[in-house]
């Protein structure tokens, strides 16, 4: 069964200007199945670089890979090319060539300085995360919702992911088994080898910690005491998870750009299922700390960048998100009641002046409320999703 992607439109437009395309994202999230369903309308070949055969030629040979897996083909699907020895030069080859490569990698180290940066100005980059809200909606063949269909479908979403086999699978505990399996795929290949990490222990410890803490604002100097590693290890490790699509930085808004690098990030769980795999819990009522991390995750999958904005006084704002210019602010809440509105909020408005405001709520409340010139509006995951994008 195939669920179309949203990132579909997108990819069709781009693959008419760029030669090279990019689709990154988290292990399993379905960047191959993606564009295998892409090479079906063409003539093309595909070459996963787990096959020692096909890295050993790529690596030892740039030219016999050429002949063997790029000539005579519409466009050459390169998975996982990041784990290849001198990787950007030989894409720079194939590039200057006229070739059209499409390129995975379940790690932004593929965007870094060793390889994409051969081809600044050639290369477009899409990412893939596991499905959204509206993809899960279609896997499940839900065409229409009510409030209570809605809840229970954004429970499920949240509760065990959206990861698709795991999404797919219909047995509870097989979904249990296939997030606790991905998890440690993810752990001792994406992460640990990728990144030269010895010490899974430390990792893992790290890891069960801020899935514990899901949502806190990050202390280095009390994680490094927590985990018992030092504050060069713990910054090593983020860096690796957040790389390789395990959690997500949330930095603080500010209109000071240069305070937003200094001040401490919110740590969330990119897919909310994987997160519960490692606390291994599956609420049936899951908490406001769980909604406030799913709501994180719709909000990235729609191409936008949360942040969270706190001031010295304690008033605060889960997210705030910029786009064509205006800023919104977000508050989620697990229970919202129609026409309440926090100091936080209240406080935004007041310094910011938006024009839109959300209040998220898993129960889903519904209504408008006018603020000082911002129109607040109470409404559930999928209409904020949809709204957002119009706003």
């Amino acid at each position: 069964m195939y669920i179309e992607r949203d990132i579909r439109e997108s990819f069709e437009k781009i693959t008419t200007v760029y030669n090279i395309v990019a689709v990154v994202g988290p292990r399993q999230a379905g960047k191959t199945t993606f564009l295998k369903q892409e090479m079906k309308k063409r003539n093309a070949s595909y070459v996963l670089f787990d096959d020692p055969d096909a890295r050993g030629l790529f690596e030892e040979d740039v030219k016999k890979f050429e002949k063997q897996y790029v000539v005579g083909y519409d466009v050459a699907v390169l998975d996982e090319v990041q784990y290849c020895r001198d990787a950007g030069t030989k894409l720079k080859y194939l590039a200057e060539k006229g070739h059209r490569i499409w390129l995975t990698s379940s790690s932004e180290i593929l965007l870094g300085k060793e390889i994409l940066s051969y081809l600044v100005g050639r290369v477009s980059i899409l990412r893939l995360y596991p499905f959204s809200l509206p993809e899960f909606l279609d896997a499940a063949g839900q065409k229409e919702v009510t409030p209570e269909i809605l809840r229970r479908n954004v429970w499920e979403h949240m509760t065990y992911g959206g990861y698709p086999k795991a999404v797919l699978a219909k047995d509870a505990e097989m979904k249990k088994t296939i997030l606790s399996d991905l998890y440690e795929t993810m752990i001792l290949k994406d992460v640990a080898r990728t990144f030269s990490i010895e010490d899974i222990q430390s990792l893992e410890d790290l890891v069960k910690y801020l899935a514990v803490n899901t949502g806190s604002v990050m202390s280095y100097e009390s994680v490094s005491s927590a985990v018992k590693i030092s504050f060069q290890t713990l910054r090593k490790y983020l860096d690796a998870l957040e790389k390789s699509y395990i959690i997500l930085r949330v930095p603080p808004y500010h209109t000071n750009k240069s305070k937003e690098i200094t001040k401490q990030p919110k740590i969330y769980f990119l897919d909310t299922g994987l997160r519960n795999s490692v606390v291994k819990s599956y609420a049936a009522d899951p908490g406001g700390k769980e909604f406030e991390n799913y709501v994180a995750c719709e909000l990235l999958k729609t191409g936008l960048t949360p942040k969270y904005w706190r001031t010295k006084s304690k008033a605060e704002v889960d997210y705030v998100i910029e786009k064509d210019g205006a800023v919104i602010p977000i508050e989620v809440k697990k229970t919202a009641e129609e026409g309440k509105i926090g100091k936080g909020m209240h406080s935004f408005i007041e310094a910011y002046k938006p024009k839109n405001a959300f209040i998220v709520s898993y129960g889903g409340q519904t209504g408008i409320k006018q603020v000082g010139g911002c129109a607040v509006t109470y409404t559930d995951a999928l209409t904020m999703q949809r709204k957002i994008l119009v706003a």
